[in-house]
């Protein structure tokens, strides 16, 4: 499909000097139109916008400033060029100061008009890409996409919201698959630095001979193989949020740059002895307890304090198994949307009560792969109970008999989801009926029987 030609407006109170530009400007594959002053072009810019407009300068009624000015009240990213007779460094940075796309001075040079003209919507095209890609990513971010019931993880909303434009270093901790990445993005896309970048490293997936290099950059020659410099992680999220995943893995000999960066700003390359200070937000995460490890002198005490400026705590998929049934019909959306060979459509009573009944050590992640198998091994559109019997035949992988004594039962899971539900209906037992899909005396029995 062809695409659409961008539509030029040329603004010039001689209008012969208007449509002389825009004739030039249809020749060359745009849909170009002209107006006799300014009142003229914000009249047709309202009417319908245009991708984008050179304006003259000096007019008589409405000038070049005060079309610049209009035009971006109706849409303020569309490029604007000013021309002017009166060429002047002083024309050209009042108007560029006003936001002016470029400045031409008369007369026109038409061949630099055109590739000014095509660099103007290279970076319109590149600016609508970019807002439409910030907003999917913000939407996937948004607290209906981290999909939860629990009073655990609305206090862990309710303090991503509390956080997000805030520079403070935010310390997440939790078990593996709880989504600690989840919520450092979740800050970063909800604060003042949605538009910069989020740059994730995996303190335990680095070696410890390379994490320096790859955090804080290196010059030609530090050390054998480098041929060329390169800047580290840290420079590349200047601006925006650096994210340490598994920082308690981070080597003690690398902990004092880290501190540095957190107090002063500052990075210093690999073979350099020259600091560069950088503007980048903190977010950490670990799945150990950080300041147990301070105490036997595994990881600084100062650098922990650092971090843990805002702490927030990840629960296990088990301490709130009222999320499980809403989050594991979000996960099979998730799937069958990326698979569109997937039939599945919903998980049956019993299948959740399956998911219900399993302890979850591998937490939102074990759940999303469980979801994503049953949904590939059922034969129809509904998964059943036997579509997870994989579940029940694996054992969970607490490490002593005592842990797994203390785990919910499967009463006492049910119970708790119940009393939830009750909780979010504000006692109404018809409405929790309608939500359990049980019959309302159900229930009033219960009541009754103190269970």
């Amino acid at each position: 499909m062809e695409e659409p030609r961008a539509r030029v407006l040329v603004v010039d109170d001689h209008r012969d000097m208007a449509e002389g530009l825009a004739e030039y400007l249809r020749g060359h594959g745009y849909t170009a139109q002209a107006a006799a002053g300014g009142a003229e072009a914000v009249q047709m810019f309202a009417a319908s916008p245009f991708d984008v407009v050179i304006t003259d300068l000096r007019m008589t009624g409405m000038d070049g400033m005060g079309v610049l000015e209009a035009v971006h009240k109706v849409d303020p990213g569309v490029p604007v060029f000013i021309m002017t007779a009166y060429g002047s460094i002083e024309n050209a940075i009042e108007a560029i100061r006003h936001g002016a796309f470029h400045y031409f001075g008369k007369p026109l040079k038409v061949e630099e008009v055109r590739i000014y003209l095509e660099r103007a919507l290279q970076h319109r095209r590149m600016e609508i890409s970019h807002s439409k890609l910030l907003r999917d990513i913000q939407e996937r971010y948004t607290f209906e996409s981290m999909v939860a019931r629990s009073s655990l993880m609305r206090k862990v909303f309710d303090m991503i919201e509390r956080v997000a434009s805030s520079p403070a270093c935010v310390l997440i901790s939790g078990a593996s698959g709880t989504g600690k990445e989840l919520v450092a993005r979740a800050i970063h896309f909800r604060g003042d630095r949605a538009r910069r970048a989020f740059v994730p490293i995996n303190c335990a997936a680095i070696p410890a001979n390379l994490l320096e290099s790859e955090i804080f950059g290196y010059e030609a020659g530090a050390f054998t193989g480098a041929n060329r410099a390169r800047a580290g992680l840290a420079l590349e999220a200047a601006g925006g949020t650096l994210f340490l995943d598994e920082v308690g893995e981070l080597p003690l000999e690398l902990q004092p740059k880290l501190l540095r960066l957190l107090q002063e700003g500052e990075v210093r390359a690999l073979g350099s002895d020259k600091p560069r200070q950088i503007d980048v937000r903190m977010i950490a995460a670990t799945n150990i307890d950080l300041e147990a490890r301070t105490r036997t002198g595994g990881f600084r005490s100062d650098l922990y304090y650092r971090l843990n400026v805002v702490p927030i705590h990840m629960p296990t998929l088990r301490e709130r198994p009222e999320d499980i049934p809403i989050l594991a019909e979000k996960l099979l959306q998730r799937a069958v949307e990326a698979n569109p060979r997937l039939i599945a459509q919903r998980l049956s009573a019993e299948a959740v009560d399956v998911l219900l009944g399993y302890s979850w050590p591998g937490n939102v992640r074990e759940l999303e792969n469980a979801v994503e198998r049953a949904a590939t091994l059922c034969k129809g559109n509904v998964i059943e109970a036997e579509d997870l019997r994989f579940l029940r035949a694996e054992p969970t992988t607490a490490p002593m008999h005592a842990a797994m004594e203390k785990l919910p039962s499967l009463r006492d899971l049910e119970s708790q989801y119940i009393d939830h539900v009750l909780l979010h209906t504000e006692g109404s037992k018809v409405k929790a009926a309608a939500i359990l899909g049980v019959d309302p005396s159900t229930l009033y029995r219960r009541e009754k029987s103190g269970s």
